[in-house]
């Protein structure tokens, strides 16, 4: 069994340098060109094993080791919508993936959600920890391997990096991995190694690549194995080209593709059958002569690369979908079943009273579908396409019973004007982002809001706690109205709301006005001294002064309080409620319960 070369994609937040340390990666082999050079493929770069010892063999064999792998195929479009169209059965086609994570600003919000796909697909990952170069005080040392960079900077310098990478390494902790720095490390199956890196000088770049191909090597052997049998591959981007009509981007991970191979591919409606007509990959740049001749057909590719499928019949073609080849005997039906069952299992068809999710590719509908998953919002419809008018019905059907999930989620795809119109006459809201990180933070941020709000109109109806005493020497008048002076204890109390007795619990009357030096108020709040006027008692046979005074609370409110809002009550109102509630278990003994 011969191995291939690792497939090696780059995840990150936005700005942390990604595109940057691909291009110094590339450029850096570039510069080693006499040894070979990178070739171009079709959505990724391939680094040839001279190439790669050229750039990292001195520091290889510094740790007594060999390179046995080929090179590696790095895949050019970084970030995750990529990486999640890299998906395979059970996993991702990707072997190994670099995390970039900005020094100085360590963990950011799409840090967390690549770690939840690197963790869902099951994918081996180290961490460059970039823009060291950015470090107060930081003296660069262009090209220059970290560790030797490292011993160079002042001492204040190389504290202030150790303790940007201890938070980095804190954080992993919470998460459950363990990690580290590189050069710290005796076990890397066990930790994940950090190697600190600068895209910008190319400080840390060997031993990048250096641990990347150390990793890959040693436990990553058995996955690397590839079959001379059939091609295995993953489609990475659909796209039109002049003169081409439809082609398929696609990542070949095991087995060998030929010209005129019969091919299955997962298509909207069903799995699309069709026969290669041509296999196109990146001419060298400086062999383009003219810019629409940039490709070159070869007749076969073994794993792994990056090539341009040219065939007939590729309309509803998905991207993330699976390709396989079929061998010359083989049934046709087995692969086109296999490519259906994983395409099923994606897409969401239920009558749940969920969201609506639509997607521009299999990969992101994945991934989307999974994270709201893990945020407990449920899915009624996922699907590939443009947002139509059927979809906003569904939302709408669902917003009749539960208005928080009647909503569409659309991620990098078009909303029909049909479906536009529908939406607008239903009230439907459609979420619509190009980042698969903004479009789950502003739904659950926009549900977390309209939970938050129902509740709150809910406890703004509700009866809250009161507690009030009657001062000694203010009765103005006995009765009808009966006002007296009374100081609130805990709560607040209001025109119009019924007050009871604390010693039996009778009610003695409604709050007809509240005034404050002849100013009448709406409320009066704790600690205030008012007057009140009551409509029924009478000062002497029906309350007296010192008396304390609950307001009068309807067992359903104090049933919600207790239940829903302790947390919204003061201590003291809380504290009134209890009172409440023990005083009116005394009449009826499972009183609010």
């Amino acid at each position: 069994m011969s191995i291939r070369q690792p497939i090696v994609c780059v995840l990150g937040h936005v700005d942390t340098g990604k595109t940057l340390l691909l291009d110094k990666i590339r450029k850096t082999s570039v510069q080693a060109r006499e040894a070979g050079g990178i070739t171009q493929h079709i959505g990724a770069s391939f680094f040839p094993v001279d190439t790669l010892r050229q750039m990292v063999g001195p520091l290889l064999s510094t740790m007594k080791s060999e390179i046995e792998i080929p090179g590696l195929l790095v895949v050019d479009t970084p970030g995750h919508e990529a990486f999640t169209n890299l998906r395979k059965r059970g996993g991702s086609v990707a072997d190994i993936a670099i995390l970039v994570i900005d020094v100085l600003r360590g963990f950011e919000a799409q840090t967390y959600e690549c770690i939840e796909i690197l963790k869902a697909r099951k994918t081996p990952f180290l961490v460059a920890a970039n823009k060291i170069d950015r470090i107060p005080g930081w003296n660069s040392y262009p090209d220059t391997p970290f560790l030797k960079v490292y011993q160079l900077q002042d001492k204040y310098v190389r504290e202030d990096l150790d303790n940007r990478l201890y938070e980095i390494i804190g954080i992993f902790s919470r998460l459950g991995f363990r990690a580290d720095r590189f050069d710290r490390i005796k076990d890397f199956t066990k930790t994940i190694a950090i190697v600190p890196t600068s895209a910008k000088t190319g400080e840390g770049i060997t031993e990048l690549l250096a641990v990347l191909v150390g990793l890959t090597q040693q436990y990553l052997k058995k996955r690397l194995q590839t079959t001379a049998g059939p091609a295995k591959g993953t489609v990475l981007e659909v796209k039109e080209e002049p003169g081409l009509g439809l082609t398929l981007n696609t990542i070949v991970y095991d087995g060998v593709l030929r010209k005129d191979d019969l091919i299955v591919v997962g298509g909207k409606e069903k799995p699309i059958v069709t026969r290669i007509r041509a296999i196109l990959v990146p001419k060298p740049l400086d062999e383009i002569r003219d810019p629409r001749d940039k490709f070159s057909a070869v007749d076969v590719v073994s794993a792994a690369a990056g090539v341009k499928i040219v065939a007939p019949d590729l309309e509803g073609a998905l991207a993330g979908a699976p390709l396989y080849a079929v061998p010359e005997e083989g049934d046709v039906e087995k692969y086109v079943r296999l490519v259906s069952e994983e395409i099923e299992k994606i897409r969401i068809a239920t009558d749940v009273d969920g969201v609506v999710l639509k997607a521009d590719a299999l990969g992101s509908l994945e991934a989307i579908a999974e994270n709201l998953k893990r945020n407990g919002v449920p899915i009624r419809l996922a699907d590939v396409g443009d947002v139509s008018k059927r979809d906003v019905t569904e939302a709408a059907v669902v917003k009749e019973h539960e208005p928080l999930y009647g909503t569409v989620l659309a991620f990098n795809v078009k909303v029909l004007p049909d479906a536009e119109e529908e939406a607008k006459n239903s009230n439907v809201q459609i979420f619509r982002e190009k980042i698969i990180y903004h479009l789950i933070e502003n739904y659950v941020s926009w549900l977390k809001a309209q939970r938050e709000a129902k509740i709150e109109a809910e406890f703004e109806k509700i009866v809250k706690p009161g507690k009030i005493r009657i001062l000694e020497g203010y009765v103005f008048r006995r009765a009808k109205p009966a006002i007296v002076g009374v100081e609130v204890l805990a709560g607040k109390i209001k025109p119009k709301i019924s007050l009871v007795r604390a010693e039996d619990g009778e009610e003695v009357g409604e709050i007809q006005q509240i005034q404050e030096k002849g100013k009448a108020l709406s409320e009066a709040k704790q600690g205030m001294q008012v007057a009140i006027s009551l409509d029924k008692p009478m000062v002497g046979r029906h309350i007296f002064e010192k008396d304390i005074l609950y307001v009068k609370l309807p067992e359903a409110h104090a049933k919600a309080l207790l239940k829903d809002f302790m947390d919204k009550l003061t201590l003291d109102e809380q504290e009134a409620l209890n009172e409440y509630v023990g005083l009116m278990r005394k009449k009826v003994p499972f009183w609010a319960t």
